[in-house]
């Protein structure tokens, strides 16, 4: 399965392009659960592409069409919490409305940021066109990493 799941849009040392954006995710085994690592340019970028990785897990996120979208708005103390309290509604979104984004665009708040708005492109889940992958139940603090500063940011997710 977690070969499943280290599926990238971009190769990790591949020179940007510059009609591609520069975030990038993918996934690693960690001990009963999976964790979720990104690289950005920008704290959006990192908002995003832990998003986007989040729904990878759950789903190939090529068959996902970006039709419907979807508001997120989300706080916390700090960025850490913040990217918990954040991933956290992308997976309400999928548990309570049954929709998986394909595209998603953040603007932070502060610096760092504690709170974001951002809009979710994508579609209700459907079983015959988008394959099951993990059923995350919960987002973690253990071992979270957000940093900016560095362009990249890592979260453990509950399977």
């Amino acid at each position: 399965m977690a070969d499943l799941l280290r599926t990238t849009p971009a190769a990790p040392n591949a020179p940007p392009a510059a009609h591609r954006p520069s975030r990038r995710w993918g996934s690693f085994p960690t001990t009963a659960d999976v964790g979720i690592w990104a690289r950005g340019e920008t704290a959006a970028e990192l908002l995003e592409a832990l998003g986007l990785g989040l729904y990878a897990l759950m789903t190939d996120l090529r068959s996902v069409r970006p039709r419907e979208e979807r508001a997120v708005s989300a706080s916390g103390e700090d960025a850490v919490s913040l990217v918990v309290a954040y991933l956290t509604e992308l997976l309400l979104l999928k548990e309570t409305d049954g929709f998986i984004g394909r595209e998603i665009r953040v603007r932070p708040i502060g610096d760092p940021p504690t709170a974001l708005v951002a809009s979710v492109a994508g579609e209700p889940f459907d079983p015959a066109r988008h394959a099951a992958r993990a059923d995350v139940k919960a987002i973690t603090l253990h071992e979270l990493v957000f940093d900016p500063t560095r362009h990249r940011a890592r979260v453990i997710v509950d399977i």
